[in-house]
């Protein structure tokens, strides 16, 4: 019984050690097999380190399509090319008056506006012939275009303003321009020689709607306004720039 006792232990021992062997080799085909899976399925190990820009995921497209930045030219899509004229002299055109010949045929030879003293602030219509101011006008840019260098002159910049009909205070009344840029009296202002009054803003208001350059100094804007408006009343004077 001894003999047979010894036997069963040897064996069981042999066993033991046989189930432990292949374990370990079933433990080290799992780490050849998941090696070989990696390395077949990763980026090199230099690439990982050294990628110089990282992938990210491309964002889906729009479905709005692309963004408008320019938010400047969305809101002043709405508005219309056309406007009721705002006087007899002007036209539909934000602007723009009519010429010399239309207003004739129109019978339309005496040009108002509203104007304010300064000193006792009433406020009344002052009218002007429209022949005999746009001949003083246009008298003055022949004579001194070529001095003027596309610069406005003084008496431009600063105008002389005319006395008040009540208080009789000289160089006291300036002219109302109208608070909405596409109501203002162009013409009125032209004749007058009152364009200097008006802001800088103004200006470039009407050369944006006459397609002019209006980046610079006002005195540069306002050069460009008096002979746009000029040749607006008469093509053929010597307005061109």
């Amino acid at each position: 019984m001894k003999t047979i006792a010894k036997i069963f232990r040897s064996q069981q021992i042999s066993l033991n050690k046989t189930t432990v062997t292949f374990s370990h080799c079933l433990c080290r085909l799992f780490l050849l097999l998941l090696l070989q899976f990696l390395h077949q399925h990763s980026p090199p190990y230099n690439q990982l380190l050294y990628s110089p820009h990282p992938t990210h995921p491309t964002p889906p497209p729009s479905r709005h399509g692309p963004i408008r930045r320019n938010r400047r030219k969305f809101r002043e899509s709405g508005k219309s090319d056309t406007i009721p004229p705002p006087y007899s002299w002007a036209t539909n055109q934000r602007a723009i008056i009519h010429s010399l010949n239309t207003l004739n045929s129109k019978q339309i030879f005496t040009i108002t506006g509203d104007v304010q003293c300064k000193r006792c602030e009433r406020k009344y219509e002052m009218e002007f012939d429209l022949r005999e101011k746009f001949a003083q006008v246009g008298a003055f840019i022949a004579l001194h275009k070529v001095a003027m260098h596309d610069r406005a002159p003084d008496i431009w910049m600063n105008p002389v303003l005319s006395t008040c009909k009540f208080c009789e205070q000289e160089n006291s009344v300036k002219p109302i321009i109208a608070p909405k840029k596409k109501e203002i009296n162009w013409l009125f202002l032209l004749l007058g020689q009152f364009l200097g009054c008006c802001t800088l803003e103004q200006l470039k208001y009407f050369c944006k709607h006459n397609k002019i350059h209006r980046t610079g100094a006002k005195d540069r804007v306002l050069y460009l306004t008096y002979l746009t408006l000029c040749r607006q009343l008469d093509s053929t004077g010597p307005f061109d720039r």
